[in-house]
């Protein structure tokens, strides 16, 4: 709790002679926070130009110390000597439509890319939010509306947290530039829309959107809109399902077996009473009917990528690094996102707020940073095969219209770069001996406790580094098989089938129930067998 409660403001033009900011009465004392949450705007008396500006706090709240977060709101003008130039100046080149989209003109944006590109584009949505505002996602591919076998699906979502729109922009510009790169003929996006399947998801809480854009950017503060119309955080309402993982592990009589994947959601979590958003069970059915393999959720207000888990495993702490099983895979994404970021790698750069993440290069691992249970990362990882990140895309949570450009240049090659590591590892479908795809056959690396599961066609995808790998599968009623597959350097998924025939005992199970008789089970038969034996006794 500390924040400045007065300050003076001064200028100047050499960082030397400074001129407090006066009035006819004398210096402005300009009034500041009376509390930490709502941001306070103050107008200078008259325009001024100066180079430098200095805050100059006169009182503060008395159980605090000096604190402030300040937006300054100006123009820059032309050097007449052309000596002082702005280091860093980014412009774009980028047709794009760089401002604020209410829900009303995000729906027209999303019209106009799918007129534009009808052949690749598809709009639908997945479910309304609280206040009724339809969850609009925008398809990307060149079947647009189904799954083709042995084709990844991807996603990128953002505004879980309504306030924090940067995110939400970003997509809604890249939805603009994929669609304007493949009718320009960009060998790289055009190779990426026709082996991939995007889903873009720009607006999770347009409830809270809604509150925020209606304050603006200026005075939006740091918490308004941030959670749904009935007060949940989305990005922390999913179940909590690293404490059964682990309860089972460190509990290894426990009867009650858990899978290292796949978890079911408990019973109480599906209760009509569980406090759960109507949005965050409108993205669990989403995640649960289509096969993702990766996905990105945008935030804002720090520039890092934050991987699973998010909830430490000790519960007597409350920051702990801990790692996935596919720990590696997961620094490697962090990492492909980061480095290609403008900033986020960069030494040289002002910290957001208190955390430095240079250390490890612009990114975390959730847990590591502050503990969280029931996150979007967590569940996705270990109720379905989709790996999923959080990256935090700007310091500002909702910044300027006129920033949108220097943001999109930031962030543009980092959110290609990220949808392509979806060709990264290993693919193939798995097969009986008549040809036909196994659903729900789970597919298994060696030295990795993490399997994932084939979709309805058979196929499957599963994220490695480059190296060496012994990968088995099984499924209820056919033999288990196992082969080496090499992940390459080079990008791609390396191609690894997978044909497996049926057990004896299913082979005997179809046809017995073809003639109308079912086998007998050998514990069955055991019975019978000691029932006789005790008769004859």
């Amino acid at each position: 709790s500390n924040w400045v409660t007065s300050y003076r403001v001064l200028v100047s033009n050499d960082s030397h002679a400074w001129t407090a900011v006066r009035n006819e009465s004398g210096d402005v004392i300009f009034e500041g926070n009376s509390e930490k949450e709502i941001p306070v705007l103050n107008m200078l008396p008259v325009p001024l130009v100066a180079r430098y500006i200095r805050i100059n706090p006169r009182s503060w709240f008395e159980e605090g110390s000096i604190c402030m977060r300040l937006e300054i709101l100006g123009c820059p003008l032309p050097d007449p000597n052309n000596y002082y130039h702005r280091r860093n100046e980014m412009t774009t080149t980028d047709n794009l439509d760089f401002k604020h989209h209410n829900y009303k003109e995000m729906r027209q944006l999303m019209k106009t890319v799918n007129k534009m590109c009808p052949n690749i584009t598809r709009i639908y949505n997945i479910g309304k939010s609280n206040q009724g505002l339809k969850l609009y996602a925008v398809e990307i591919s060149d079947n647009p509306g189904e799954h083709e076998v042995g084709e990844p699906e991807f996603r990128y979502i953002a505004g879980a947290h309504g306030n924090e729109v940067l995110g939400r922009e970003l997509i809604l510009l890249l939805m603009q530039f994929m669609c304007q790169e493949y009718l320009a003929g960009n060998p790289r996006i055009v190779h990426l829309i026709e082996d991939t399947r995007i889903h873009l998801l720009p607006s999770v809480n347009p409830d809270g959107y809604d509150k925020a854009y209606k304050a603006g950017s200026e005075l939006g503060g740091w918490s308004l809109g941030r959670w749904t119309q009935d007060g949940i955080d989305i990005n922390n309402n999913f179940p909590d399902l690293n404490s059964l993982l682990w309860e089972s592990e460190d509990q290894k009589k426990s009867k009650r077996k858990v899978p290292n994947h796949h978890i079911p959601i408990p019973d109480w979590y599906l209760s009509e009473n569980a406090t759960v958003a109507v949005e965050t069970r409108a993205i669990i059915a989403w995640m649960e009917k289509i096969p993702f393999v990766l996905g990105g959720n945008l935030q804002g207000g720090e520039l890092v990528v934050a991987y699973p888990y998010d909830m430490v495993r000790s519960m007597w702490k409350t920051q702990d690094y801990t790692p996935t099983p596919d720990d590696h895979v997961f620094r490697w994404l962090a990492y492909s996102y980061a480095s290609t970021h403008r900033l986020m790698t960069d030494a040289r750069r002002r910290a957001c707020h208190t955390e430095d993440f240079q250390k490890e290069d612009g990114t975390v691992n959730g847990a590591s940073w502050h503990t969280v249970a029931g996150s979007i990362n967590d569940f996705s990882y270990l109720h379905t095969n989709c790996f999923e990140l959080s990256i935090y895309v700007g310091c500002d949570k909702y910044p300027h219209e006129s920033e949108l450009p220097e943001e999109w240049e930031n962030n543009r090659e980092s959110l290609i770069v990220f949808m392509e590591q979806v060709h990264r590892g290993i693919k193939g479908i798995v097969k009986d001996v008549h040809g036909r795809g196994i659903p729900n056959a789970v597919i298994s690396v060696e030295g990795v406790n993490h399997d994932i599961r084939t979709g309805a066609d058979g196929d499957y995808w599963r994220l490695l580094n480059p190296g060496e790998y012994v990968v088995g599968v099984k499924a209820e009623g056919y033999t288990t098989a196992t082969k080496t597959c090499e992940v390459g350097y080079d990008m791609g998924a390396t191609q690894c089938d997978f044909t497996i025939s049926k057990t004896n005992l299913a082979r005997i199970k179809e046809i017995m129930k073809k003639f109308g008789k079912q086998p007998i089970s050998m514990s069955i038969r055991r019975l019978r067998q000691r029932a006789r034996q005790w008769r004859h006794r």
